[in-house]
C-alpha cells in the first residue's frame, strides 16, 4: 500500500530529538527553529513530559468521555491560572481544525445564526467549517463552499464597521488570528482587534480568537490577543498545548451555556492527552517560559535587522517572520540542506521562525552564526552591524 501523496517532504528521516536539536538516520544533528509547525513548546522530549506520559501510560491511557476523567478538571485549573482565564470553561479535543470547529459551530448554536466574518491570508484548518473559513480556494472543496463566511482585509477597520452596519445582526462570529501564520506573520493591529470586540459587543456576535498557532505563550503572553488587551469570548489552541502529543482545546466564556450533546468527541481529553498538557503548562510555569520567550524573541529580531536581504521583520516573542530579497530567496533550503537547520516558510518569499520557548541564549547565537554564514555563501556582500565583515 502506498501513502496518500499530499506532503511535499524533505528527504530526511529524523530518528531522535531532544530540546531544540533534532538528529537523523545517520547521526546529523539538526538545530530545529521551527518547532514542526509551532508545535514544540518545551523543547523535543523534554524529560519531565515524557515521565508525565510514561507514568499516565502505566496507569490508564485511554477512556471515553462517558467517565469522569478528573485529569481534565486538573489540566482545567491549571490552564485558567496561567492563562489568566479562571472563569472560562474547557472542552478538549484533539487538533487545531477541530478546535475551530468546535468554536465555529458553537457561536452559531449560541447566537442562532449564520453568518462567519474571517479574513484575507486567515488558515483555519482544513475540516467543513474550518477550511470554509480559511482563504484558499485550492483546499476547499466543493463540498465545503458556503455563502456564509466572509472574507474581509486584514486590519481594515472601515470594512468591518461596513460589513457590520450592514449585516450585524445576522452575524455569529468572527475568527481571527491574533498574528497570521501561514498568512506570513501578518500581525493584526491592537485597534483591530478592540473594533473586533466593540463590534461584536454592540451585535451580539461571538469573538473567536484562533490562537492555535500564535497562543500559548509563543509571543511572550499566553495568548496572543492579551496583548491588545481585550478578551474574546472563545480561544482555540492546540499545536504548542502537547508539545507533539495530539492534544487541542476551546476555552469558552461564562455567559455561553453548555447543552448536553452540543459538543463531543471520542479522544479528546483523554488521559494521555491530558498527562501531555498539564506537563506542557508545568514546564511553562515553573521555568517561566512567557518572560523567556519575550526577551529572547526581542534580542533575535533585534540582531536579525543586522542583517542584509532581510525586509520586513517582524512578529512578537517567538513567532517571527522575515522577507528575503531574491538573492535569498534558496536560504531557506540552503539552511537546511547544508547547515542542518530547520526554518518555516510562508509563500512567497517569508521566512518563519517558530522555535520552542525553551530556546536559550547560546542556541539563538548559534542560529545567528549560521545565519550569517549562509547568507555570506549565498550574497556574498559585506553584512552590517553584528556581523559587519572587514574587507
Amino acid at each position: 500500500m502506498k501513502l496518500f501523496d499530499v506532503y511535499p517532504i524533505n528527504d530526511i528521516t529524523i530518528v531522535r530529538a531532544k530540546d531544540c536539536y533534532v538528529w537523523d538516520e545517520n547521526g546529523i544533528q539538526y538545530l530545529d527553529m521551527y518547532g514542526g509547525h509551532a508545535v514544540i513548546s518545551i523543547g523535543h522530549t523534554h524529560s519531565h513530559w515524557v515521565k508525565r506520559i510514561e507514568e499516565q501510560l502505566n496507569q490508564i491511557a485511554f477512556y471515553s468521555n462517558s467517565i469522569k476523567i478528573p485529569l481534565q478538571q486538573e489540566l482545567a485549573d491549571k490552564l485558567g491560572k496561567i492563562s489568566g482565564k479562571n472563569n472560562f470553561q474547557l472542552f478538549l479535543c484533539n487538533s487545531g481544525a477541530e478546535a475551530n470547529e468546535n468554536a465555529l459551530k458553537l457561536a452559531s448554536f449560541h447566537t442562532g445564526r449564520k453568518k462567519i466574518i474571517a479574513f484575507s491570508k486567515s488558515f483555519h484548518g482544513r475540516t467543513s467549517l474550518a477550511v470554509a473559513a480559511t482563504d484558499n480556494p485550492a483546499i476547499i472543496a466543493p463540498v465545503n463552499g458556503t455563502d456564509n463566511v466572509a472574507f474581509l482585509p486584514y486590519n481594515d477597520e472601515e470594512a468591518l464597521k461596513e460589513y457590520f452596519q450592514k449585516y450585524g445582526r445576522d452575524i455569529a462570529a468572527v475568527i481571527v488570528e491574533a498574528i497570521q501564520g501561514v498568512g506570513g506573520i501578518a500581525i493584526a493591529n491592537e485597534s483591530f482587534l478592540q473594533i473586533i470586540r466593540q463590534l461584536c459587543n454592540e451585535n451580539g456576535a461571538l469573538f473567536i480568537a484562533d490562537e492555535v498557532q500564535c497562543g500559548y505563550g509563543r509571543t511572550g503572553k499566553f495568548f496572543c490577543l492579551d496583548h491588545a488587551n481585550v478578551d474574546a469570548d472563545i480561544y482555540t489552541m492546540a499545536k504548542g498545548m502537547g508539545n507533539g502529543f495530539p492534544v487541542g482545546g476551546i476555552l469558552i466564556a461564562p455567559h455561553i451555556q453548555p447543552k448536553h450533546g452540543m459538543l463531543g468527541t471520542t479522544f479528546g481529553g483523554n488521559h494521555l492527552a491530558c498527562a501531555a498538557a498539564l506537563a506542557v503548562l508545568e514546564i511553562i510555569e515553573q521555568d517561566s517560559l512567557l518572560e523567556k520567550a519575550k526577551g529572547h524573541g526581542q534580542y533575535l529580531m533585534n540582531e536579525l535587522k543586522n542583517f542584509d536581504g532581510l525586509k520586513n521583520i517582524r512578529g512578537k516573542g517567538l513567532m517571527i517572520g522575515f522577507d528575503v530579497s531574491g538573492e535569498l530567496k534558496e536560504l531557506r533550503k540552503y539552511l537546511l540542506q547544508t547547515h542542518h537547520v530547520f526554518t518555516g516558510e510562508a509563500k512567497p518569499n517569508v521566512m518563519r521562525l517558530l522555535p520552542s520557548l525553551s530556546i536559550n541564549r547560546k542556541q539563538l547565537d548559534e542560529f545567528l552564526d549560521i545565519m550569517k554564514k549562509a547568507i555570506e555563501e549565498l550574497n556574498p556582500h559585506p553584512l552590517k552591524g553584528r556581523f559587519e565583515t572587514v574587507l
